[in-house]
């Protein structure tokens, strides 16, 4: 049947008249997944992410999706939910799927073990948005110094000196670069950050809330936050509406990322946003180069520019709040 079906091998007239008749009879259709299996190929792409309740993470599944579908592979989508143990896990299901490479976003600060596939070679893995110190997998990422520095200088344009943050994972590049890229636009200015104004809020809404709750409750609270992503923002919200203070008129905030419904929040979020697509689309892009180039080649960085968006968030700071 194979022969006929795929024009393979001479078959005689008569005998090819019976098999297609058959093919009728039976509603027969050909086994991509066999042939996939033949090629050594499942046509399957692991995107790994770190949690799926961020709609960050949910944008890029999006846009993941309609790019594999061009490239002629499907989609199997993973949350680690931030937790390494769960990272590892995810692995061994992507080796018992077969699946050719792997988008991740990494949750510990390096991966355990050089991952494999089943025939033992190297599995292609490009990382997405974090970068490991020292590791030998492409990546794309974002400057996230430069997006922090961006919202740091705007609010020191503003008169804003006291500036407070709730940062990410410091683990992660995420984290530290948007942290060191505030200290580093404060530094230029002549600036010393407060420590005690500096909390790392996981990248999760609720601590978040609860970190600045906490910190806006002072009597010496910061005049401006820079929270370094949009569900941190959302929480920080949620804080300063509780306390009954209002944004921006007591406390300036900016971010890097969007926020879950931003759209219809008020004030507007001044941000940094990741070219979300863009970052997806190149993501995969180097995956499939590797996948069909195979063997061993240097790893291969791409690093994309955020965009400052200006909102109502933040105002300048008065000069009897400087005085």
């Amino acid at each position: 049947m194979s022969a006929v079906v795929n024009n393979s091998a001479y078959v005689s007239p008569e005998l090819r008249v019976r098999v297609l008749k058959a093919v009728e009879a039976l509603h027969y259709a050909p086994s991509s997944a066999a042939r996939n299996l033949k090629r050594g190929r499942s046509q399957l792409i692991g995107l790994v992410v770190s949690d799926l309740a961020n709609p960050f993470f949910g944008r890029i599944v999006w846009a993941a999706e309609a790019a594999v579908a061009a490239w002629g592979y499907s989609l199997v989508v993973f949350n680690s939910d931030e937790k390494p143990e769960n990272e590892r896990r995810i692995f061994s299901r992507i080796q018992t799927l077969a699946c050719d490479g792997v988008v991740l976003v990494p949750v510990g600060s390096r991966l355990k073990v050089e991952q494999r596939d089943f025939g033992g070679r190297a599995m292609p893995i490009v990382l997405f948005g974090r970068v490991l110190p020292g590791s030998a997998c492409d990546s794309v990422s974002l400057d996230n110094i430069s997006a922090a520095r961006q919202v740091t200088d705007y609010l020191l344009d503003l008169g804003h000196r006291r500036i407070g943050s709730i940062t990410g994972p410091l683990h992660l590049s995420t984290g530290r670069g948007r942290l060191d890229g505030m200290h580093q636009a404060m530094a230029a200015r002549g600036v010393s950050p407060d420590a005690s104004l500096i909390r790392s809020g996981e990248f999760r809404e609720e601590v978040a809330y609860s970190l600045a709750r906490e910190m806006i409750a002072r009597p010496d609270r910061p005049t401006a936050l820079y929270v370094a992503n949009g569900v941190m923002a959302l929480g920080v919200m949620r804080a300063l509406d509780d306390l009954g203070l209002r944004c921006p008129e007591d406390i300036s905030v900016a971010s890097t990322d969007t926020i879950p419904g931003e759209g219809g929040l008020r004030p507007r979020l001044t941000r940094t946003e990741h070219p979300t697509v863009e970052m997806t689309n190149e993501a995969l892009r180097l995956l499939i180069d590797r996948i069909d180039r195979g063997g061993p080649m240097p790893p291969r960085h791409v690093v994309f520019q955020p965009a400052m968006v200006l909102g109502d968030s933040c105002k300048p700071l008065s000069a009897t709040l400087v005085a």
